[in-house]
């Protein structure tokens, strides 16, 4: 099932639209916050989760008021902060009470803005009970695209991304058998140019300063090695049934031009605005409408000149790794993906070189053999062989 239907969604869009925000405290979350901060006439926080965050938590109930909360981490049943929750606040822990915020009956619409494959869980949880998913976890799709797509009724799933905001915008109106491809932009990242004897000698902090978006810790580190973007590439495989072969990178290291679409008569839609994630979440919240903005819009007049290059994917070889488990598919994704998680954190903790990331992810990939998708606990178990390799090869340094 494709998520982009010329039709009305699914699940209704009453006023206000009453949101539960998985992630609250993180970069997507906070930005999803401050959309709902800018329109308390449209939009309702009911529900709010965090993974350990408790300090975020706390604050973000006091401001919005949510009925329910929850808390991933179960070890912070004892944080002495929580306790300063408002009154009338529901408060759970556990992975399962955050996918259950996903089904409360007065939860109209999910944001999942999880941070990596832990995701897909909240997901399920929401498509299966028929909400309205904002999602800005992308990992979910990749690793389980198969099982969750099916899920997905016309209107029901809104990407967050804002590659694939800007695809999903452009296709308003239009027959997806008459795309011809996707160029998917990319900014290149910090290290955009350099060599692979270059990356060697880069540090965490270096691969953490972004050139142009504000992101988390998980996300930028995957947007230096590109990893990200061959992330995106079988997300927009799988939201808008388009082969990995015509879905194309372009670096355009101003961000002004978010993705394109080429249909099959040569003509070109593209979505450009400013580099502000409140766009695309604020889009996902109001589709089919379009709200008051709250970015600052770009003086065209005074922009610098918009351009566009091809990646290199010798030397940043995590998007070609990524393509390469898109065109097996099955569970090759959720190999991928499991051991890029343990290889990226593990750089971030110094355990192990920038280029390292790479090494590991296809170390992983060529020892565990590629299987058809059958279920959520398959991938979980999956996952978790992949992620103890990987570990395996980081303690092997």
């Amino acid at each position: 099932m494709s998520i982009f239907e010329n039709t009305a969604p699914h699940a209704s869009r009453r006023r206000p639209l009453r949101v539960a925000i998985l992630g609250c405290s993180g970069s997507v979350g906070q930005q999803t916050l401050d959309v709902c901060r800018h329109h308390t006439d449209r939009l309702q926080v009911v529900a709010l989760a965090v993974h350990s965050s408790c300090a975020a938590l706390v604050a973000a109930a006091h401001e919005f008021h949510p009925t329910c909360v929850a808390v991933a981490d179960e070890s912070c049943r004892h944080d002495a902060l929580l306790a300063n929750l408002p009154a009338n606040c529901k408060l759970t822990f556990g992975s399962e009470a955050v996918c259950a915020l996903a089904e409360l009956e007065d939860v109209d619409c999910v944001v999942n803005a999880v941070v990596g494959e832990a995701g897909i869980y909240a997901g399920y949880a929401a498509l299966t009970a028929g909400k309205i998913l904002a999602y800005a976890n992308k990992e979910s799709i990749v690793v389980g695209g198969d099982l969750l797509m099916p899920l997905v009724r016309p209107g029901q799933l809104i990407p967050v991304d804002s590659e694939h905001s800007a695809i999903f915008q452009c296709l308003v109106g239009e027959k997806l058998s008459d795309v011809s491809k996707i160029w998917l932009t990319c900014s290149g990242g910090p290290f955009f140019g350099k060599c692979r004897e270059e990356l060697a000698h880069v540090t965490v902090a270096d691969a953490l300063a972004h050139p142009t978006w504000s992101m988390g810790a998980k996300i930028s580190i995957d947007s230096a090695t590109l990893m990200n973007k061959g992330l995106e590439i079988l997300e927009a495989h799988h939201l808008f049934e388009t082969p990995i072969d015509d879905i194309h990178v372009l670096i355009h290291r101003q961000s002004r031009i978010h993705s394109m679409v080429e249909f099959v008569d040569g003509s070109v839609k593209g979505q450009l605005g400013p580099s502000d994630m409140r766009i695309p979440i604020q889009y996902a919240l109001s589709y089919p409408e379009r709200w008051q903005g709250v970015a600052q819009p770009v003086l065209w007049g005074t922009t610098n000149p918009l351009t566009c290059a091809e990646p290199d994917e010798e030397t940043f070889g995590c998007l070609a790794l990524a393509k390469q488990a898109g065109r097996a598919g099955g569970t090759a994704p959720c190999v991928m993906n499991a051991a890029n998680e343990i290889a990226n954190e593990a750089f971030r903790l110094g355990k192990i070189g920038f280029l390292d990331i790479e090494r590991i992810v296809s170390s992983v990939i060529e020892k565990i053999p590629r299987e058809s998708t059958e279920s959520i606990a398959q991938l979980s178990e999956i996952d978790a062989h992949a992620r103890a390799l990987a570990q395996t090869c980081v303690l092997k340094g």
